[in-house]
């Protein structure tokens, strides 16, 4: 079996979704290390004027944009890399697979 064209909206969507959840544990990651800086950082400087909820307006909005900005990013890159990939194949002919029927 020889995949010598692939759908490039359908490669684009899986990718978009596939980054979207990177994006998202990112995100969660961001938000913690920022609730946690956040409150340091307040209590460092002593400054009763720095927002208490700083830190945790930065983690709300990395949980947010990142799973966007990344899902945008991989959908963009999921469909150039299958047109690349079509390109590509039509004139080498693709990747062979094998595959075998379980019974």
């Amino acid at each position: 079996m020889t995949i010598t064209r692939v759908g490039v909206l359908s490669v684009a969507k899986v990718a978009g979704v596939l980054y979207a959840g990177m994006g998202l544990i990112g995100g969660v990651v961001l938000a913690c290390f920022s609730v946690l800086m956040g409150g340091l950082a307040r209590e460092a400087a002593h400054d009763p004027a720095m927002p208490a909820a700083l830190g945790a307006i930065f983690g709300v909005g990395a949980i947010v944009a990142l799973p966007i900005i990344y899902g945008l990013i991989g959908f963009v890159g999921g469909a150039f890399t299958a047109w690349l990939y079509n390109l590509c194949a039509g004139v080498v002919g693709g990747i062979e697979v094998e595959t075998q029927i379980l019974t």
